[in-house]
């Protein structure tokens, strides 16, 4: 049995319920019983009964989990991987049966951040992707930049901000960040998808931008501006004893926006294209597979990410690293994959597969 758990407290709750739509669409139902769990804006584990097909993004009425009453109960001790479930109005609970693997399809904070990982670790249930720490690393951008550049990887110069020194020290701040060359942005610390950040161009607009990126998190980096391709490689963990896997690379080929902002990447807004296979030489394809990889064990991820980088006229620098990247069917993620011989449907295959070889369980 797998448990796709979906939704979630964050602002990026919309997101996740549109990749449970892909996911819960293109799973082998002929192979997997499917429990579809949604967490709703306030935090409650819900039995989903929601037409995933209407969770579409149109820009007016983003898609949002439903309470509908009815409750998850976790197991309620290691060893037992026993799903329950409270429907609404009655008070005894009924059984799901026992969950093999959770598949948690969530974006942002309270879900991509390492707490619903730690959670299933409390529980002993197996669960797709990275664990606690390298889940917290790749959600934080100030540890991950941390990390990768001890391992010797390029990334782009930055300086972060916490919402008390903001507050207390803006002036003398603002004097510290003017040393950087413009434009800059401006970032969450702990966010995805775009969501609070903005690109600085003159320092008069600072302060909106803080405020903007100050109301998704308490940390905010302002980051150099660099000037390069945007490239992005999807990344695979093997099963023990084998290697972690890099796709072909897709590109973002910004034509009229100031970069890859919400609206771009699920509004249909204009100004942007999707180029997948990029057109790279084979031995910028190696490295940046290479370099893909060192990030993915660097952080110690586990089952997928996407590495996202900046083709400079001096080499690669380093975006960030996503430890639970867009699933959509046209997300770059799934994209790239496709274009590596991995179709969708299989693709969530492999990745069951492989959580199941490395934290145990009975194969479906």
């Amino acid at each position: 049995m797998v448990a796709v758990l979906f939704g979630g407290r964050s602002s990026e709750h919309a997101i996740s319920c549109v990749t449970a739509r892909g996911v819960l669409s293109a799973i082998d139902a002929d192979r997997f019983e499917v429990i579809p769990l949604g967490i709703t804006k306030s935090g409650a584990f819900t039995l989903s009964t929601a037409d995933v097909s209407t969770y579409v993004l149109d820009g007016d009425v983003l898609p949002e989990v439903t309470d509908n009453g009815s409750r998850i109960v976790w197991p309620d001790q290691a060893g037992s991987r026993e799903l329950r479930v409270r429907d609404a109005g009655a008070g005894d609970m009924r059984s799901l049966g026992n969950v093999d693997v959770v598949f948690p399809i969530l974006h942002g904070p309270f879900g991509e951040d390492g707490t619903i990982q730690g959670m299933l670790e409390l529980c002993d249930l197996p669960y797709v992707g990275s664990g606690v720490l390298a889940s917290s690393l790749g959600m934080d951008k100030h540890f991950t930049k941390s990390v990768l550049e001890r391992e010797g990887i390029a990334v782009a110069p930055w300086r972060t901000v916490s919402h008390h020194e903001w507050t207390a020290n803006a002036a003398t701040v603002t004097a510290e960040l003017e040393k950087m060359t413009l434009p800059v942005f401006v970032k969450p610390s702990r966010a995805g998808s775009s969501v609070g950040v903005s690109k600085v161009s003159d320092w008069a607009d600072l302060a909106a931008a803080m405020a903007t990126a100050l109301a998704e998190d308490d940390r905010v980096l302002v980051e150099a501006g660099i000037v390069g391709r945007e490239v992005e490689c999807a990344v695979l963990q093997g099963r023990p004893g084998e290697p972690t896997r890099a796709s072909v690379v897709g590109e973002i080929v910004i034509t009229g926006r100031e970069f890859y902002d919400f609206e771009a990447k699920y509004l249909g807004a204009a100004g942007i294209e999707l180029v997948c296979p990029a057109d790279l030489t084979a031995a910028e394809l190696a490295e940046l597979q290479s370099q893909s990889i060192r990030a993915f064990e660097a952080l110690g991820a586990a089952g997928l990410a996407r590495v996202d980088f900046f083709l400079t006229a001096t080499g690669f620098v380093l975006n960030e690293i996503n430890t639970m990247p867009g699933f959509t069917p046209i997300s770059m993620f799934p994209r790239c994959w496709q274009e590596s011989g991995v179709g969708y449907s299989d693709l969530i295959t492999e990745l069951i597969e492989v959580a199941l070889s490395h934290r145990g369980g009975v194969s479906p």
